[in-house]
């Protein structure tokens, strides 16, 4: 295989397992003789001041905001992140791939407003390095819930209405379809992290079958 890169965004909602099956892909991906190098990160991304921020917000440490002031922090934290990290990973010696634990997909859902529509939050991230492919991990808002509570972690702020970003999720996937042309792959994720993260392979495998392990002759 010559040279290439691949860069993957793993979305879901809060609960549906979308880390742990973005690290057991991580997991199967490297020990394929296909790839060089595969690199796990996630959104928001700490090491920047808009990171900080952001987390702030989301633990309700700080109250007082709009959806466009945390629009542009998600957007400069994701800028940052492109520029910092993905983009050089990707521009390495090697084949290598990035698989990132939510981009902007979830900026659409969890920043937009009535006032503040997904188009306007998508303007903000055109300079954003465009995935290869998105996948969308559904889940049950029951499964979710259940998920969460096992994680005894204090609640974030986009945690409480489930359906409702649920609703946005399927909103915002057809809005990127349509005016962004982004390849968004809709996976079931009631199996077990094992049975998502295959499915996702298989899906990712029909993409470009270069990144298919080959079998010994």
């Amino acid at each position: 295989m010559e040279k290439k890169s691949l860069f993957i965004a793993i979305e879901g909602l809060d609960g549906s397992g979308k880390t742990s099956v973005a690290r057991q892909l991580v997991h199967v991906l490297e020990q394929s003789n296909q790839s060089g190098a595969v690199m796990l990160t996630y959104e928001p991304h700490d090491p920047s001041c808009a990171g900080l921020f952001i987390r702030q917000v989301l633990m309700k440490e700080i109250k007082t905001f709009t959806p466009r002031v945390l629009a542009l922090a998600f957007a400069a934290n994701r800028l940052d992140h492109c520029d910092r990290e993905i983009k050089p990973w990707l521009e390495g010696d090697k084949n290598r791939i990035v698989i990132s634990d939510r981009y902007y997909l979830s900026s659409l859902v969890y920043q937009s407003s009535d006032d503040f529509p997904y188009a306007s939050v998508l303007a903000l991230n055109e300079k954003a390095k465009k995935p290869d492919i998105i996948f969308f991990i559904e889940v049950s808002d029951q499964v979710c819930y259940e998920r969460m509570k096992i994680r005894n972690q204090p609640e974030e702020l986009f945690e409480k209405n489930l359906s409702d970003s649920r609703r946005k999720y399927h909103e915002a996937i057809s809005f990127l379809r349509t005016h962004n042309n982004d390849n968004i792959v809709e996976i079931d994720g009631s199996g077990s992290i094992g049975e998502v993260a295959n499915a996702i392979l298989q899906e990712l495998y029909a993409f470009d079958s270069e990144w298919k392990p080959k079998q010994p002759a």
